[in-house]
């Protein structure tokens, strides 16, 4: 594998690079939603919505407790500002939430189009060498030449490599992102209904008793 490396040329040092920090950006991301999902507590979501159609805010705020699911921080910014803008506090609080998740993914992005560009780059420096060499030793050294190809086919091999490699798992991580992004749409838009309806039903207080009637 070294001596792979190192027929690769100086182009291979690039590339290592490329692939420690997709490599580490892979993991961590990995880890990061591993956690996330230990955290999430659908149960706890729903009792929260449930809490909140009746109004009971202090029984919200003492189920809550140290809650870490990303969807009650939300939920939570909505209800602390709900005499101002429900809306505006979770939209604010689901963008920080978001941006969380997609930390980092941006190199990941990056290392996928420049590791086959740092291939590609290796492959025209591998034939100039290849054609320098057979310009000053003719075919009498085909070796030589030979090499020079080899240099070329080892960066393009490894950039390509490097690429699909950490292809999968950044549309991995985006599709966790956009599943997130559904499931806080979801349930924030569910809390502003629910409020919706409370400051309805407390500005009429006929029109709540006509609906339990009916």
């Amino acid at each position: 594998m070294i001596d792979v490396f190192i027929k690769g040329g100086p182009i291979m040092y690039p590339l290592l690079i490329c692939s420690i920090l997709a490599l580490t950006v892979i993991i961590e991301r990995a880890i990061f939603w591993i956690v996330e999902d230990r955290r999430r507590d659908r149960t706890l979501v729903d009792k929260v919505l449930s809490l909140a159609e009746g109004g009971d805010w202090v029984a919200v705020r003492a189920r809550i407790g140290n809650s870490k699911d990303f969807i009650i921080r939300i939920l939570v910014a909505g209800i602390l500002h709900r005499e101002f803008s429900m809306s505006k506090a979770m939209e604010t609080a689901a963008s920080d939430e978001l941006d969380r998740m997609r930390q980092h993914l941006p190199i990941l992005d990056t290392m996928i189009t420049v590791s086959p560009l740092l291939g590609i780059f290796g492959t025209v420096i591998g034939i100039i060498l290849s054609f320098e060499i057979l310009g000053s030793a003719g075919i009498e050294e085909p070796q030589a030449v030979t090499a020079g190809i080899a240099q070329a086919l080892i960066t393009t091999a490894s950039g390509l490599g490097i690429a699909i490699l950490s292809l999968f798992p950044f549309n991995y991580f985006n599709s966790r992102v956009e599943k997130a992004a559904a499931a806080i749409e979801k349930y924030a838009t569910s809390l502003e209904i629910v409020y919706e309806r409370l400051n309805q039903s407390n500005n009429n207080p006929e029109l709540e008793g006509k609906s339990h009637e009916g």
